[in-house]
Order: structure tokens, then sequence, then C-alpha cells
């Protein structure tokens, strides 16, 4: 369900024979308890983030549930849901729990310098018998100057939740001068476009240089990123290159396929692989000549 309205109908224990639910959203709760349920799988696409005091509410009104899987990214503010955190609020308080599933995303904004490591987060799960467990840990660390070389990488991913700034693909041209293939994922606006243009003029039209790029996947980004590459003011690359993109963002920042400063780079594109809307305007194939369009 897209909202918790829907469930709320389900679980006002008029059902009272239930004995098996899966949902795919959660924001809130009711007092009812569920005591029949046996079975509940929770899957969410989004984040959410009154976990102590919706989720684990929910799920202890279910007393007599013996299958349970979550599925969820969670917004914490000062610690990790871990191995720990699980045993003592959720196998704990279910005595009647033999199978639980779960992939847990703890998701904390925080500029704390002490935190767990994997193998910290792994051990919290020590007293998980019969079972693997698989935990992995990202830090979104402040950009910093550098000025390592690295000859050998081919392949960039990146990801981030604050701003990729044009002095950042700059950094990542000159530290990575041999990347063939490029994938970024970042919906957040570029917060210096517009101070650049009128305190660094100087800074701001460096070309950045991919000279042996060939795949570039910018479908999960914001507008920003897309002219970031497609600007020819911004961004030179060879030929023949193989780029994912989103339809719409495509259309909008070259304005129907109109914009002369896209026009150069996207004249480069050698395959491109369109996402979204399948109407495509006529003007798409003149503006890409030697693209072959799926």
């Amino acid at each position: 369900v897209q909202h918790f309205s829907p469930l709320l109908y389900v679980l006002d224990g008029r059902f009272s024979q239930l004995h098996t639910l899966i949902v795919d959203l959660i924001n809130n709760v009711l007092s009812t308890d569920l005591i029949e349920n046996k079975c509940f799988v929770l899957s969410c696409a989004w984040e959410i983030s009154r976990y102590e005091e919706c989720l684990l509410p929910l799920i202890y009104r279910m007393s007599n549930i013996e299958k349970l899987g979550l599925y969820l990214t969670i917004d914490v503010n000062d610690k990790f849901i871990d191995g720990n955190d699980l045993k003592k609020n959720v196998i704990n308080r279910l005595p009647q729990l033999s199978v639980f599933t779960f992939d847990i995303r703890s998701l904390m904004f925080i500029d704390q310098i002490n935190l767990p490591s994997k193998k910290d987060i792994e051990e919290s799960f020590r007293d998980f018998q019969y079972t693997k467990i698989i935990s992995y840990v990202d830090y979104f660390l402040e950009k910093k100057n550098g000025s390592i070389v690295q000859q050998y990488v081919r392949f960039i991913s990146l990801y981030d939740e604050y701003p990729f700034e044009h002095e950042f693909f700059i950094k990542i041209s000159q530290s990575f001068p041999f990347m063939e293939r490029l994938s970024l994922i970042n919906h957040q606006s570029q917060i210096h476009k517009q101070s650049y243009k009128l305190t660094n003029h100087n800074f701001n039209s460096t070309i950045v240089k991919y000279n042996y790029l060939i795949t570039l996947d910018i479908e999960e980004v914001h507008d920003d990123y897309i002219e970031e590459f497609l600007f020819n003011t911004k961004t030179y690359f060879h030929n023949n290159i193989v780029m994912s993109i989103n339809y719409k963002s495509l259309e909008r920042v070259t304005r129907n396929f109109t914009r002369d400063v896209t026009r150069i780079n996207c004249a480069k594109i050698n395959e491109i692989f369109l996402s979204g809307e399948k109407h495509y305007s006529n003007s798409l194939r003149d503006y890409f000549p030697c693209a072959i369009i799926h």
C-alpha cells in the first residue's frame, strides 16, 4: 500500500481469523491485539523513521506470530539496529517466533567519528544460531581534496545523499584517469551551481575530461547531474559512449531536444538506454544521430 490507511482497515479486528499478512508500507499503529496472526512480512521501499514508536508496537500486537519478515530502511538517531537490538526488542518479545528473516538498513546522519565497524555489527549477531548473517557498512564521508591517482580502476559507482559539486567530478576524473564505466545515483541538486558562476568563473569553466569513458549510467540522478555530463561546457568525452538515462529527465535537460549546449555531447552517444516514458519525441532521433536507441 502507498499509505497506511488501507492497512488500518485490515488490522481493525474485523478479520479475527487472519493468519498471514504481507504489507508494503507502514506509518502508524492501532491498539487491537492480533493474536490469530501467525505470519507477518513487512517490505517498504521508502525510509521509515518511527521504528520504536510504531513498528515495534505493531509487532508486539501479534503475540502469537511464528514467522516474521522485515525488509526495511530505517532512519536512526544514535545507534544501528543490530543483533543486540533485534534480540532484545523482537525475538525476546515473541515467544512463538520460529522463523525470522530480515534485511534491515539503518540510515544515520551523524558527525560521530567512532562508528561501529562491520566486524562490530556482525559480532552483535553471535547469539543468532544456525544462521548466516551478512552485514556491510557504508560511510558517506565529507569529500576532501586528494591527489592520489588510481591507474588500474576502470569502474566507479557513486552514491550519496549529499550533492556532488562540479569540483568533485574534476577530482574523480583526475584520480581515476583510465575509468571506463561510471554509474551515478544522487537525487540532490547541486548547491554551488549558481555561486560558482558568480564567484569563481575560472573554476566553474574547468571542463571535466573523461578520456577513456565508454559507459555512463545517470538514470537515477537529479537533472543537475545530467547537465553536468551533457553540457559540453562542463564535460568532455570521446565518441562511442553507452548511456543509461531517464527519458523525461533527458527531455527536460535538453529542452525537448532543442538545446545547443547539450547537442555536442549527445552526438557522441553511440547507444542509449531510456527508462520511463515509452512515447518518444520525434526530435529524439535527430538529437542522437549516431545512437542505437533502446
